[in-house]
């Protein structure tokens, strides 16, 4: 991809995808990686920096003898997704104006 992913934008992506279930940390890294270009040591500072602003929640789960870490949204998760949805509709907009070669 030739435009690169800011952290807000990063952020969406993954809350964007935990919205529509828990999900395992390895699955959703290849989740972002088929739409992204990313690299897994990127994603998981993202996690943990949503976990410590309470957007998602982790809970462990016991797969073939190991622990499995899943990540939940939050209330607050939700509500910071709504925000960046409406964020990214405006910014959207901006862009293909300026691009799409109407006047701004």
């Amino acid at each position: 991809m030739t435009y690169q992913l800011a952290a807000p934008l990063l952020d969406a992506c993954v809350l964007g995808i935990v919205i529509q279930e828990d999900v395992y940390g390895y699955t959703l890294t290849q989740k972002v990686k088929e739409l992204v270009d990313i690299s897994e040591s990127t994603l998981y500072p993202v996690l943990r920096r949503l976990q410590k602003e309470n957007y998602v929640t982790t809970y462990d789960q016991p797969f073939q003898g190991r622990n499995r870490r899943y990540y939940k949204i939050t209330e607050q998760g939700i509500e910071q997704l709504s925000f960046y949805r409406r964020e990214w509709e405006f910014y959207k907009g901006r862009i293909d104006q300026m691009i799409g070669g109407e006047k701004v």
